[in-house]
């Protein structure tokens, strides 16, 4: 079994010893993948967001990305249904946690998370974000789309295009609206998947701009088969970008998170949705609002990890059909 792994790693492009040893050793990186502090010669980037100042109620989110870390390890980095790796072909590094300057100001710890990925953007690399609440996708869009909107395939339980709520804008209820409003995503080649509960009235928004709004009683009404194949229609050959809050599962699958909404999806359909976006043109994703402290056990930031592999397998495929923004 030695002799499998090491005969494995000799054909990768990324290796490093963490990914052949057993989870509970080392330091936690995102699926054992290399720490790399420099943003050079890399191909890919997993990125940590540990932020939660943009949530309206629970906090913890901040936290996700370091339990999402550990979790990770037992994910691993081969994919079994692709049967393929993304480090046999792709540079890929753990960058670690966005440095901020300040946590207690909303709008500047937002220019950090700009300045960040517009580095990444800058040197050709694409992003994969554990999160963090959902108000970080917002500036992390902003920041690696350059040219003409791109779609969005955003799984949650709710569409965060509400308008300003307690006085801000910038919240995690608000990001797909603001990054609408700014002429970052075409509504019109977005998809919103998983939606639900009580917060409906403030998705207005979606409704006006032709945003497609698929509530969770329609997605199993179609079928994970059905809803990929309009995703693929609607998406084309054109820049996607994937947001993927855990939220959208039900909380029998992810409890730690901060608005938990009862009858979600599970972690078998979304994997089987994700996987079915196979062949877009993936610029990026981001899987957010796992909260630790509201699940002891880490089932949460489980799925979180093995969600957040599926969006990076995504991402190296489409580098390997050529793809770009």
């Amino acid at each position: 079994m030695d002799e499998d792994f090491e005969d494995m790693a000799k054909n990768l492009k990324t290796f490093s010893n963490q990914m052949v040893q057993n989870p509970y050793c080392g330091i936690p990186t995102f699926f054992g993948i290399p720490f790399q502090e420099e943003l050079i010669d890399l191909d890919i980037a997993l990125v940590g967001v540990p932020f939660d100042l943009g949530v309206t109620n629970r906090s913890g989110a901040r936290m996700g990305p370091r339990e999402i870390r550990n979790q990770s390890r037992i994910v691993g980095a081969y994919n079994h249904h692709t049967f393929m790796t993304p480090c046999a072909e792709y540079r890929i590094a753990d960058v670690g946690d966005l440095p901020f300057r300040t946590v207690y100001n909303l709008k500047e710890a937002f220019q950090d998370i700009e300045v960040f990925y517009r580095n990444l953007s800058s040197a050709g690399i694409v992003p994969i974000t554990a999160g963090g609440d959902h108000s970080i996708t917002f500036p992390i869009l902003k920041s690696i789309v350059s040219k003409n909107k791109v779609g969005l395939v955003h799984f949650d339980s709710h569409c965060d295009t509400a308008p300003p709520i307690h006085g801000s804008e910038l919240q995690h209820g608000s990001p797909m609206r603001n990054a609408v409003e700014a002429g970052i995503i075409d509504p019109e080649r977005t998809i919103q998947i998983g939606i639900r509960g009580s917060s409906e009235i403030l998705w207005q928004f979606s409704y006006e701009n032709n945003m497609r709004v698929m509530h969770i009683e329609e997605f199993y009404e179609l079928g994970w088969k059905n809803v990929v194949r309009e995703i693929q229609n609607m998406m084309g050959d054109e820049p996607v970008y994937v947001s993927f809050d855990i939220d959208c599962l039900d909380p029998a699958f992810a409890p730690g998170t901060g608005t938990p909404v009862a009858g979600g999806m599970t972690t078998f359909d979304a994997l089987q949705t994700l996987r079915g976006l196979k062949g877009l043109n993936i610029i990026g994703g981001d899987l957010v609002e796992v909260s630790p402290p509201y699940d002891s056990m880490g089932i949460t930031a489980l799925a979180g990890a093995t969600i957040m592999f599926e969006i990076l397998c995504l991402a190296a495929e489409s580098l390997t059909l050529g793809r770009s923004c």
